[in-house]
């Protein structure tokens, strides 16, 4: 599961696709981005056949060497969901192939839980794989053909073994849209714990009790989910927002950033897994995280945390990833 959600990142990573690989010097302001459009098919992604079940490892033949100047998508498996728009993030399945060589070089697990996460975002992912999942329904198989402008450049990969002037040919499955906001249903307050108001986009404001805080973690669900139970060691996708009781300043959040957080249980403090673990996606809640299941005693000067800060999360479940 995580290995997915992790080649998928490096693919991006690998590309140098964020804004942040020229010079220290910022850029001058520029106008809006042009807004993606819908790739259409083409010779080249027509000639890829994949068989295969949607969500399972396809079986794909394509003539080798393929080659494109522009990526080309071909829907094989036409979905009933949502339609995919730039900004989204979504869950997919997917394998990557070599288009010169017809070598598979990179595959999600096809595996319950397994699925990889992206944004739909040329600064953060490769261009050829959002144009692939951009204007798809959720329940489409697409087939993309990618060429080095969309994917590695002039330098190619030496670890995925795709040179400088070689295409790729992409087969993914577009399993789901990540909900903005927690969708569960809305369950009665707990007493003595932190209120919570959500604006309308989901951005929730804390209202902390004036008491001392809990000598112990306190957990409160806010909206039951009826989705998957969260296991210790999968990989989430989340909104958080993070406030120190004894301020009610807010230290840290993914709200305002334009894409939710994504990390394993294993990759937070301890009193931020608990509250994940066995709760259901769809849920959002709230917890209040004493000192020792935070930040201990050294607390997080980066943060504004000191050693005896008691923590109060709210946090939407939103995809095992």
């Amino acid at each position: 599961m995580r290995r997915a959600f992790a080649i998928l990142a490096v693919v991006g990573a690998t590309l140098g696709l964020t804004a942040c690989t020229g010079g220290a010097e910022e850029a001058a302001p520029s106008a809006s981005p042009t807004p993606l459009s819908c790739v259409s098919d083409g010779d080249a992604s027509a000639a890829v056949e994949t068989s295969g079940e949607f969500a399972t490892k396809p079986v794909t033949v394509f003539p080798s060497p393929l080659s494109v100047d522009e990526t080309e998508r071909t829907t094989v498996i036409e979905g009933t969901g949502d339609e995919v728009v730039e900004g989204d993030t979504v869950l997919v399945d997917y394998t990557l192939y070599n288009a010169t060589s017809g070598a598979e070089f990179s595959a999600s697990t096809y595996a319950s839980g397994g699925r990889a996460a992206f944004a739909v975002d040329t600064d953060q992912y490769l261009s050829g794989l959002v144009k692939a999942v951009n204007c798809a329904a959720v329940g489409s198989r697409v087939v993309a053909v990618v060429p080095p402008a969309d994917a590695f450049g002039d330098a190619g990969s030496a670890d995925f073994g795709v040179g400088a002037d070689d295409s790729i040919v992409m087969v993914i499955d577009v399993e789901a849209i990540v909900p903005t906001t927690a969708t569960g249903a809305p369950q009665p307050p707990v007493d003595g714990l932190p209120t919570v108001e959500l604006a309308e986009d989901g951005t929730p404001t804390v209202t902390i009790p004036e008491t001392d805080p809990p000598a112990e973690l306190q957990l409160g669900v806010l909206k039951k989910g009826d989705g998957q139970v969260v296991a210790d060691g999968d990989s989430l996708i989340v909104q958080y927002q993070g406030t120190v009781w004894g301020t009610g300043e807010v230290f840290d959040q993914s709200w305002g950033t334009g894409t939710p957080a994504s990390f394993g249980t294993g990759d937070v403090i301890e009193g931020f897994k608990q509250a994940l673990v066995g709760q259901t996606v769809g849920s959002q809640v709230v917890v209040v995280i004493p000192p020792a299941l935070g930040y201990g005693e050294a607390g997080n000067a980066n943060a504004g945390i000191s050693g005896t800060d008691t923590l109060v999360f709210v946090i939407d479940i939103l995809a095992v990833s």
